[in-house]
């Protein structure tokens, strides 16, 4: 019986986490519309998502600090606390990334509500839809305990890193030429930012699931392939 309760709390921890993960997805999802359409009312309904995401980290936080305590789970069980625990973390700060880019959208209304990032360069657009894709794609591999579409979340990294970088190259070059979209273009420098750390986040969160299942842990496998090669 003992054994039984203590898998229904992992159940509801497991449930908990997942409900704070539907939070922050549909936080940055709705941060990126924010900022391409300049809609205030979204940003308002992002903060009011992100106070929800803080309240929710708590719970689930003091929920598997709890059962660490009373339980002591072994093996499997006990990767999957330590998992919850980093990845709601995570989840956590992809909320914080939405809200930094709809300050964003406020500072561009504030220098000029005709101000886009339709006449700049680069793609804020791919980049919200691929960074979205990464987290909702994170919490699948965690709602079905699967790593091998955790694995296909890492895979998608290298995609964002790259538009990332061509993004900035290009803003900056666009400011060089046109100093009057300078304003403009830092917003979307740090929109672009924001996307690559939401995008760390969900490989982060990925990775919890792989040690979670798997029982390896595959942090620091890229980095140590890039300095090798």
């Amino acid at each position: 019986m003992p054994r039984i309760h203590f898998q229904q709390q992992l159940a509801t921890l497991k449930d908990k986490l997942l409900a704070m993960a539907a939070l922050s997805q549909q936080a940055l999802e709705l941060s990126v519309e924010a900022y391409l359409q300049r809609d205030t009312g979204l940003c308002d309904h992002v903060h009011d998502i992100e106070a929800a995401i803080n309240a929710a980290e708590r719970g689930v936080g003091e929920m598997a600090y709890e059962l660490l305590a009373k339980e002591q789970p072994m093996a499997m069980d006990l990767r999957f606390i330590m998992a919850v625990i980093k990845i709601n973390g995570d989840l956590e700060r992809v909320g914080d990334q939405a809200v930094a880019i709809v300050k964003r959208c406020g500072e561009l209304q504030k220098y000029d509500p005709n101000a886009g990032p339709e006449n700049l360069p680069g793609d804020i657009a791919q980049m919200g839809a691929i960074a979205v894709k990464m987290i909702r794609r994170a919490i699948r591999s965690l709602l079905e305990g699967d790593p091998v579409l955790a694995e296909k979340v890492l895979d998608m990294d290298d995609e964002i890193d790259r538009l990332n970088h061509e993004t900035q190259a290009a803003l900056r070059d666009e400011m060089m030429r046109r100093p009057e979209v300078t304003e403009n273009a830092l917003n979307s420098i740090i929109v672009a930012r924001n996307l690559e750390r939401s995008a760390d986040h969900a490989t982060n969160i990925a990775e919890d699931v792989i040690f979670w299942v798997r029982g390896s842990d595959v942090r620091h496998k890229a980095a140590a392939a890039a300095v090798l090669q």
